[in-house]
């Protein structure tokens, strides 16, 4: 997803992603207010984080965790009643549930009715939710609570909140010895005891990883996008180059610089300093891109459906103009303005001043060019990238003028400016028609319209592709085309050509084919009404202890996805992404698929009780233990979450979270396998034996002599 003239911050980016993967979205309070000798109230009070919900009450089959209640001890009281929500929920049908749900947004109230027997009592147990945004969901999260009393003539209510165990935490924490602390700290981080239970949760494959994976985020965190950037700005200078607005000022522009100074050497030297000039313009607008809106904004803004649709209508506006209907031209006064002053002004300011006219002329040409480029730029995660977009820009555009001066002879050889230009502007009309639907396509989903399912976006694009094409070949004209053109180029049929295959090469989407050439730009799979080709990937274990065993027998990387049954990410993932052929077979062929559903509620044969970070934790399910152990190795509780490890539990490359981009999850994926094989030092069966031995294989004796058998 993206947005104009918004950039990502890289460092923004790594905070987000690390708040993403380890949420803690809701903060619970519980209490137990006494009403009556023989009634009380079992109070929890919910703050939820902006932008996420929790869910309510409401029980949907293989639907999100709803809110509930646990009590594994009472005496002295009984229960009345359910777990009652106060207030009203917000009700929202959820497609892939196929039934409507109910959530909590900003806050949230649970009342369990208690009736006292009227003496001592005693309660204990815990509260169980489920919370997500639009991007994740965190696992079943637990809130335990324990309160004792007596009935008997007591009038003031127990309270027990998390700020009050926090503050006896801090307490304790503050009058004990500081040495002491940090060892105990160092200890419950590396080592969490397990009091009861499985004990393989203190093997190796359980090690916290959390700094390995950050090691190999920021590892991945390198220029190559930037110059990918870099490149496509570059290309975008050079499209503006050949447009009716900048390609015949070329010619009039070096020839200013050379007889105006009657010295060859000060031409080039005025002409070297006119494209300095224009660098500096569009990498300035570039840096007050950055500055004017930071990286908080564009994270915000940039998946916000109304924005998208802003986009859309731009470069729709921007393919209209284009298509010759009108100009989009900035007013006259400012170029006449600029240029009067240029005229007046001599030196390096005057050569300036001609520098900025020359952006302010050709933007009815350079305006959709750099909009475009902007909006493209957005997603590359770093703050710089408005910065190197509009250096790459610039030094395409300025470059020309520096070469012609040093070398004027080759100006004779320049094309002549003539229509072929206009069919420039019309080719690039198409491409942001084209590119203007992604947008529209970005509110479709958000807004849950279904007015631009997968097909429905591929038969528009069909559609430009082949009107291209017919333009291209002269059978569609535009205001601006010669009317007389009867003959078409080399290039033009050629061109037509390669956008007459590439409509072909979408036909087949319309029933199912996963078009990896556009699947980054095409709605998800998910949308799709009518597919024909469905694939399915299945895990090779559901137990991670049991699957690593499978991986280290089959010598095979580890894929492990922390999942949910109720976690829609996670199926949209497993749609969007697991059916493609390419990456169907990678994950089957090459890796071995541990699944581990975080929300599981098979009970373990007896309770886990384990020490992270200070705190006691109840692991009473199979959910609650893949729960501890995506958190505790690997530092995320958010769903869906993908980790490659190799077979002591080490991670092979950065994690990877909710993007249904095809391509990036095939790289994910590659990139693992790429890792494990170059830290693989054994081969696949490692015998050892002496000088001359023998061995039996299948029931057949074998001699084996060193240096000839293998």
């Amino acid at each position: 997803m993206k947005a104009k003239i918004f950039v990502f911050s890289a460092l923004m980016l790594v905070v987000t992603q690390v708040m993403a993967q380890m949420a803690s979205p809701v903060k619970v309070t519980s209490q137990l207010k006494e009403i009556s000798a023989n009634e009380a109230e079992l109070v929890f009070n919910a703050t939820i984080d902006a932008g996420w919900h929790m869910y309510s009450t409401n029980v949907v089959e293989y639907g999100p965790t709803p809110t509930t209640i646990t009590f594994e001890t009472i005496s002295g009281a009984a229960t009345s009643g359910v777990l009652t929500p106060k207030g009203t929920a917000k009700k929202v049908y959820e497609e892939m549930f196929e039934a409507d749900v109910y959530y909590f947004e900003k806050s949230a109230t649970f009342v369990q009715k208690l009736m006292l027997d009227g003496g001592p009592y005693h309660v204990d147990g815990y509260l169980e939710y489920g919370a997500c945004n639009d991007q994740s969901c965190t696992p079943p999260t637990k809130v335990e609570f324990s309160f004792d009393g007596d009935a008997k003539g007591s009038t003031e209510s127990t309270e027990k909140t998390e700020n009050t165990e926090k503050a006896e935490a801090t307490e304790k924490a503050e009058t004990s010895e500081p040495s002491d602390s940090l060892e105990a700290a160092a200890d419950s981080v590396s080592a969490p005891s397990v009091q009861s239970g499985s004990a393989a949760l203190t093997t190796d494959l359980w090690a916290p990883v959390i700094d390995q994976l950050k090691a190999y985020e920021e590892k991945t965190t390198t220029n190559s996008s930037l110059w990918q950037i870099f490149l496509l700005g570059l290309l975008g200078g050079l499209v503006a180059l050949v447009t009716p607005c900048v390609w015949p000022i070329i010619p009039m522009t070096v020839s200013f610089f050379l007889k105006r100074s009657g010295d060859r050497k000060k031409g080039i030297k005025d002409a070297i300093i006119y494209g300095i000039s224009i660098v500096v313009i569009y990498l300035a607008l570039g840096l007050i891109v950055t500055g004017l809106f930071g990286a908080n904004a564009l994270n915000a803004l940039s998946t916000h459906a109304v924005f998208n649709i802003f986009f859309f209508l731009m470069l729709v506006v921007f393919a209209i103009s284009f298509f010759g209907a009108f100009e989009l031209q900035l007013p006259a006064s400012w170029s006449t303005a600029v240029d009067s002053k240029a005229e007046k002004t001599g030196g390096l300011i005057g050569i300036f001043l001609m520098a900025f006219t020359l952006t302010l002329v050709s933007f009815s040409c350079t305006g959709p060019i750099i909009g475009f480029l902007l909006v493209e730029v957005s997603t590359s995660g770093d703050i710089l990238s408005p910065a190197i977009g509009m250096l790459g820009f610039a030094i395409a555009l300025a470059l020309p003028f520096t070469i012609f001066a040093i070398f004027p002879s080759w100006l004779k050889s320049m094309p002549k400016s003539g229509g072929w230009m206009n069919t420039v502007k019309v080719v690039l009309g198409f491409i942001e028609l084209a590119f203007a639907l992604k947008f529209l396509s970005v509110a479709d989903l958000a807004y849950g319209w279904h007015i631009l399912d997968r097909e429905t976006f591929l038969a528009l694009w069909i559609g430009l592709a082949l009107t291209l094409s017919f333009y291209l070949l002269g059978w569609i004209k535009f205001p601006h085309d010669d009317p007389d053109e009867k003959n078409i180029g080399v290039t033009r049929y050629f061109l037509s050509l390669i956008s007459l295959a590439f409509a072909i090469y979408m036909i087949p989407g319309l029933w199912g084919a996963p078009l990896k050439a556009v699947s980054a730009f095409a709605p998800p799979m998910t949308t799709q009404d009518f597919n024909l080709q469905p694939t399915e990937v299945h895990a090779k274990s559901n137990d991670y202890d049991m699957g690593m065993q499978i991986a280290k027998t089959t010598n095979k990387p580890v894929l492990i996805d922390f999942t949910g049954f109720g976690c829609v990410n996670c199926r949209k993932m497993e749609a969007a992404v697991w059916t493609d052929p390419q990456v169907a077979r990678i994950m089957t062929d090459d890796y071995v698929l541990i699944q581990l559903f975080v929300d599981d509620k098979t009970p373990l044969p007896e309770p886990i009780i384990v020490n992270d970070n200070g705190q006691e934790h109840k692991l009473r399910t199979v959910g609650d233990k893949w729960s501890y152990l995506q958190s505790h190795k690997f530092g995320a509780n958010a769903q869906p979450f993908y980790v490659l490890i190799d077979h002591e539990g080490q991670p092979l490359s950065e994690s990877y979270a909710f993007d249904d981009n095809v391509e990036h999850y095939v790289k994910f994926l590659k990139n693992g396998i790429e890792q494990f094989r170059k830290g693989k030092k054994t081969p696949l069966f490692d015998v050892s034996v002496d000088m001359d031995a023998s061995i039996e294989v299948n029931g057949n004796k074998k001699e084996l002599h060193v240096g000839t058998d293998k």
